[in-house]
């Protein structure tokens, strides 16, 4: 599919998906902020059962082969309540011998349903940023499993980058998250493997509104409005500009019960929050455990001091915070082949001097480094 014909196809999707709802108004709102990520992962749909993810850099099968630790892979289906089921990728340690499993033109190094390695392994879960994928954060979910960790990333439903019919309803992904952890400790075939009091979370963007609220936050939606009245300049508000949205407060109505945290969680890290301004101290009061927040310094789609700063000085404990300099929003996205590149610019292209996979190293070491702290006995969740 050529990338023109793909950005149509998103936008009539948009367009039938919204216009019963609010008119071509929502729609228009899911073409100017999502169109970006949207257009990151279309060369790499969520993968079948019998077709695992790829990885997404050029440079990944070269890395693997430095690290001999091999890392075991397999595709789920997590049961989503009345809904469909959800698409689920597992990465853990194995014992097998890992080879280069091709998707497109992408690869990764693992051993698709290779026995696991280990005993009451400690558990991450993902979730990915809007219009993404579960294989949003391949590479640092193969460096989790490197380093001892079964790692789950999920899918989440309706907002994913073939369907963005719920993307204005962001109370359904912390459940979707929680239902993943619930497959992952009763269903999944290796179930006996994981610890289930070593359990943490990792999102980006919308994924990390999303750990906030499964670690005890609770969001101020109707603060959008404000934001966008200070601010008027700023992505988002632009674009709900263009849109005609003159009141999101008026168009998202949260059901009574939207937020609710989920206990088995006992540590998160948060990567470029989407809605950080949301959320303030009394929102945050009941987030008491172990939090890691990543920043990224040039980040023009979140401009700083409104999400991550935001986020960091409501907390009623003090984060671990990372602020990484030239890094623009979209460097926690694995980094990007040669004709990923081309086709998706606003993502793929860094500032002068910024190395992605030279990033995604640190990143990936630091997150394990947390997780390996702060999931010990010591913190009661």
């Amino acid at each position: 599919m050529t990338l023109k014909k793909f950005v149509e196809e998103r936008k009539a999707r948009a367009r039938r998906i919204w216009a019963p709802v609010g008119g071509q108004r929502f729609a228009a709102f899911i073409a100017l902020v999502l169109l970006p990520g949207l257009l990151a992962w279309s060369e790499a749909p969520a993968a079948t059962a019998d077709a695992p993810v790829a990885a997404t850099s050029a440079g990944s099968v070269a890395e693997d082969a430095a690290h001999p630790s091999p890392v075991g892979f397999e595709v789920v289906r997590v049961p989503n309540g009345s809904e469909p089921p959800l698409a689920a990728g597992i990465w853990y340690p194995t014992t097998a011998e890992p080879h280069d499993v091709p998707l497109d033109k992408f690869t990764q190094r693992v051993a698709p349903s290779g026995p696991v390695k280990g005993h009451a392994l400690p558990l991450i879960v993902i979730s990915h940023g809007g219009g993404g994928s579960y294989a949003g954060h391949y590479d640092t979910a193969i460096a989790l499993a490197r380093a001892g960790f079964v790692v789950a990333a999920v899918s989440h439903a309706g907002d994913t980058y073939d369907d963005q019919s719920k993307v204005l309803m962001p109370w359904r992904r912390p459940v979707q998250l929680s239902r993943l952890i619930d497959f992952m400790l009763k269903d999944w075939r290796e179930h006996a493997e994981i610890n289930p009091r070593r359990i943490g979370a990792f999102g980006f963007s919308n994924g990390g509104f999303t750990v906030l609220v499964e670690a005890g936050g609770i969001p101020k939606l109707d603060r959008i409005d404000p934001y966008c009245a200070a601010n008027p300049q700023h992505d988002l508000c632009t674009a709900l500009a263009s849109a005609g949205i003159h009141s999101v407060a008026e168009a998202v109505q949260p059901p009574p019960e939207a937020w609710k945290p989920d206990p088995r969680i006992r540590a998160i890290a948060v990567a470029a929050p989407a809605f950080g301004f949301t959320f303030d101290r009394a929102g945050l009061a009941s987030v008491q455990i172990p939090v890691l927040i990543w920043r990224a310094a040039n980040d023009q789609h979140q401009p700083n001091p409104w999400y991550e700063e935001q986020v960091r000085s409501a907390l009623p404990r003090s984060p671990e915070y990372h602020v990484e300099p030239l890094a623009g929003h979209y460097a926690f996205l694995p980094p990007c082949s040669t004709r990923l590149r081309a086709a998706a610019p606003t993502v793929c292209t860094d500032a002068p001097g910024f190395d992605r996979a030279a990033f995604h190293e640190r990143l990936n070491a630091a997150l394990a480094s947390f997780f390996e702290t702060s999931l010990q006995s010591k913190y009661p969740g």
